[in-house]
């Protein structure tokens, strides 16, 4: 069976980003927040945070607690976009990459001679070489090679940081065997549990299982896929259908009251509203969320004609917003989604001068947002937020630096940068 797939999962790469851009912080514990505060979590650790057990996921204020010298640094998307192109780049120009999987991890698919085992891992090499030559030293990736995608993601994640490992025919199934079934993609802790309920404790117990007992621990088909999988076989999956749109924020403290906190969910559904378009779909349906200060929540939803126009997604939000109850806590968290969404091919145009207008409107909102930088042009009710609410940089959707110019806060090369404001 040759090896087909080759997978480059780079190692804590917001931090290793801030330690690559920033030498001061090379060498220290390093955490990456969203924005400045004990009550959000950390999205990036550098090893040397990590051996104090700081992770993804790990709160600020714990992991504080956890590590003194730890330095926490303000998350800068824009700055990780950049790097990825130039990873994407310096992968390229060893090995054709064929898929940009997430911000910090690429697949590249094995053909003719590049499937020998000698040959590719000449090749991995080379790429991590043109990664320190072209990048830095201190990105750095892991990069699994299998016969399949999902045994070399597999490998990826067996050596970290800056590992090298190929699983071949000959290594299946044994080369899994010292792996915890929550190692392996799509078996989290619910899964898990489903597993030992089927018998299955341990990952030579999951090799080992007949096809029909992985059907029903996964309750279908993808049991079945994942006997495949794990015998190093191709598996062809039917294409996925996105399903939302939305962002969250948490406050900052200045923007912990209603009011704040209203401005900052109009300027996360004008921002959803603009990716809602990029995508080519339309929303039928948008949910409101908070998180309060006394631990409690509200959220609340509202359905409509199919749409991607903001001046509906906002007179939407004005209906729930105004459905809150009268007496609720500070808010600590918000966000908006929207979802039931068809893309616009699916979707019967409604043939009428105004929502002709709106469109031309969105078009000219969009296009002038991303040649002149985020808050250029906006609708009214963001505008005690302008400042807030950042770009972020969700894992399975990465940009390309010029469609973002909308949400990179930059000044024109001459001249002092307007902002205009349109009524909601």
């Amino acid at each position: 069976m040759a090896l087909r797939e080759l997978i480059l999962d780079f190692n804590s790469y917001f931090a290793s980003v801030e330690q690559q851009d920033r030498p001061e912080l090379r060498g220290l514990p390093v955490a990456v927040a969203p924005v400045m505060t004990d009550h959000t979590c950390c999205i990036a650790a550098s090893y040397e945070a990590k051996r104090w057990g700081i992770k993804t996921g790990t709160g600020v204020g714990e992991a504080r607690k956890m590590c003194p010298t730890l330095v926490v640094v303000e998350a800068r998307p824009p700055l990780y976009v950049t790097y990825h192109h130039r990873l994407v780049a310096a992968v390229d120009s060893v090995l054709p990459v064929s898929e940009v999987l997430s911000i910090d991890e690429m697949r590249c698919a094995l053909r003719g001679r590049w499937q020998e085992r000698e040959t590719v891992l000449g090749l991995a090499r080379q790429i991590k070489r043109a990664i320190a030559n072209a990048v830095g030293v201190f990105v750095r990736c892991s990069i699994g090679i299998a016969p399949n995608g999902y045994l070399a993601k597999t490998a990826s994640d067996m050596l970290k940081p800056d590992g090298l490992v190929v699983i071949d025919e000959g290594d299946l199934p044994e080369i899994l065997f010292p792996l915890k079934l929550t190692d392996f993609c799509g078996i989290a802790e619910a899964r898990e549990k489903r597993l030992h309920a089927c018998g299955i404790r341990t990952v030579e117990q999951l090799c080992r299982a007949p096809k029909a007992l992985l059907r029903a621990a996964w309750h279908g088909i993808e049991g079945e896929r994942m006997y495949a999988l794990l015998r190093g076989e191709v598996v062809d999956r039917p294409p996925t259908q996105r399903c939302t749109v939305g962002h969250s924020h948490v406050l900052e403290p200045k923007y912990r009251t209603l009011p704040l906190a209203e401005a900052v969910l109009q300027r996360l559904l004008q921002k959803a509203a603009a990716r809602l378009r990029s995508l080519g779909y339309m929303a039928a349906a948008l949910g409101v969320s908070l998180k309060l200060v006394d631990r409690t929540t509200w959220s609340d939803e509202i359905r409509f004609m199919e749409t991607q126009d903001t001046l509906d997604l906002i007179r939407a939000f004005g209906l729930v917003w105004r459905r809150r109850p009268p007496e609720l806590p500070v808010p600590l968290w918000v966000g908006v989604t929207l979802f039931h969404l068809t893309a616009v091919h699916n979707v019967t145009p409604a043939f009428t001068q105004v929502i002709a207008s709106r469109a031309m409107l969105d078009e000219a909102v969009d296009r002038l947002n991303g040649r002149y930088g985020r808050n250029s042009v906006y609708f009214g009710g963001a505008q005690a937020a302008l400042d807030a609410a950042p770009t972020r940089i969700a894992f399975t959707h990465v940009p390309k630096v010029e469609k973002e110019r909308a949400e990179i806060p930059e000044q024109p090369a001459r001249g002092k940068r307007r902002r205009v404001k349109l009524a909601d």
